[in-house]
């Protein structure tokens, strides 16, 4: 048992170093393929104030909106399917529900609902189904996997009945539930939200100023630094932990990697929410027309953390819940527009693309 305790959780980092000036660049589709994201961190060096063009994306990413207790069942109502699922141009995901413990919901942009399941739910649902990949000696947990967007799937059809009586008349699952609309896509949610109680959510901004900051001397070939230790180091900044200490300290032994330099400045920058890959795009061409301006540091950085018990991961697989709950990437941009893209998860879940 205690030889468990002291296992640390495995994970899996994936790295890839590209330019985006190289047709074959894989960064977008990358970016696609992590669908739920609750927070984007950026790090500025040697910048004071947070860039206006910046600023300006920030301020006009999409509200999302908390729906309480809704009828898992309501996502596949007729007007809801053929107004906003059909379309493409929304997503959700359960809220507060743990992925180890509760049974867990996705909608994902392509029309796919997901739905992570303990066996007795699975069993009162009464839909076709899998084990889940992480099922520890028996099977405690399903998965079950609709494609709104099939044939199969039309209103009134026998398999759109199965699932909508499963929801609907035996299972009941209501959850609250957090539900994001692509630009222009917000009117075709009004009819659902105006049977449940709702609220409208802004993305939370958070942006400070840091003086005299320790930090790796970064260049564009990343040969003298670790990927683990930079990772570290950046989460690290993000939190507002300090990484001047002692190796006789008993309270961090978190430290800046070597080599290192002082910047004089360097302006954080995060927004929190139900964010879109297509946010993540908009805010990383920012940053690259940042780096384009004269005076500024040779490099940036835009982390992306995934939800934590969102029952999907990289590419709408399964994700992991036996250890940890990684599920996250950061990249690491340079003035010559080559880039350092490090990809996070645990050490189960699929490998990242």
């Amino acid at each position: 048992m205690f030889g468990d305790l002291e296992r640390n959780p495995r994970t899996l980092l994936v790295c890839d170093r590209s330019s985006f000036l190289d047709d074959k660049n894989r960064l977008s589709s990358q970016v696609e393929q992590l669908h739920f994201n609750y927070k984007v961190s950026m790090l500025l060096p040697e910048c004071s104030s947070t860039p206006s063009h910046l600023e300006a994306v920030l301020n006009s990413i999409n509200s999302f909106y908390l729906i309480r207790d809704l009828p898992i069942h309501e996502l596949l109502d007729q007007h809801f399917l053929e107004s906003a699922v059909h379309q493409g141009r929304v997503s959700g995901l359960s809220y507060r529900t743990r992925i180890d413990e509760d049974n867990c919901v996705a909608l994902l942009p392509s029309g796919r609902l997901s739905l992570s399941l303990d066996k007795d739910s699975f069993e009162l649902l009464g839909v076709e189904g899998k084990p889940s990949r992480f099922n520890h000696r028996t099977n405690s947990r399903f998965v079950v996997s609709v494609d709104l967007t099939d044939s199969s799937m039309a209103p009134g059809g026998r398999g759109y009945q199965r699932v909508v009586t499963g929801l609907r008349s035996r299972l009941k699952l209501k959850t609250d539930f957090l539900l994001s609309h692509d630009p222009g896509g917000g009117a075709s949610l009004q009819a659902l939200l105006s049977r449940y109680d709702w609220s409208e959510h802004r993305p939370e901004i958070r942006s400070h100023t840091l003086t005299d900051l320790t930090c790796p001397l970064l260049t564009s070939d990343l040969q003298s630094c670790d990927p683990h230790c930079l990772l570290e180091w950046l989460g690290a900044v993000d939190g507002h932990i300090s990484c001047e200490n002692l190796s006789s300290s008993f309270l961090s032994s978190l430290v800046c990697p070597e080599p290192k330099t002082t910047a004089s400045r360097a302006r954080s920058v995060s927004v929190q929410g139900l964010l879109r890959p297509q946010d993540v795009h908009r805010l990383i061409q920012q940053i690259r027309w940042h780096l384009e301006q004269p005076q500024v540091a040779s490099w940036a950085s835009v982390t992306v953390h995934g939800f934590v018990d969102s029952p999907v991961s990289w590419s709408g697989e399964e994700h992991g819940v036996l250890r940890g709950g990684e599920n996250f990437y950061s990249l690491l941009m340079f003035q010559d527009q080559t880039y350092h893209l490090h990809l996070g998860t645990g050490a189960h879940d699929t490998c990242p693309p």
